[in-house]
């Protein structure tokens, strides 16, 4: 086997083992933003950030895509995950996977909207 990159072989394993087992909202997202389909931007899935697993994010626009199901509504823990990404300077968005399959278009839509007003590189305040 080929050598991994980075340090942390664990982590890299562990993103790999997500990759290849998708849940269905989640293979259905990645079928319409791979290979930059949604508006040139380029995503990767999952992606070790931090001490957290995401589920897509695009790196150039600093900004993570997160899908859930019910199990996740209002849970605390999303929370702090959620600020401590922020604190890395990214943004996060959450979707409903139910959304995402009864409604992929208007997903991608309102993906594009935050790709588009997304600046390059997060502001740092002095």
């Amino acid at each position: 086997m080929a050598a991994l990159r980075g340090k942390d072989q664990k982590r890299t394993e562990r993103a790999r083992s997500l990759r290849r087992t998708p849940a269905p909202a989640e293979f259905a997202l990645w079928t319409r933003i791979r290979a930059r389909q949604l508006g040139g931007f380029k995503f990767v899935r999952p992606e070790p950030i931090d001490r957290y697993y995401v589920d897509f994010v695009c790196r150039k626009r600093r900004l993570i895509v997160e899908l859930h199901g019910g199990q996740h509504a209002e849970h605390r823990q999303d929370k702090q995950r959620d600020n401590d990404l922020q604190a890395l300077g990214y943004r996060v968005v959450r979707i409903w996977d139910n959304d995402v399959i009864e409604n992929l278009d208007g997903v991608l839509k309102s993906l594009l909207s935050e790709l588009d007003n997304s600046p390059l590189t997060p502001s740092l305040s002095p």
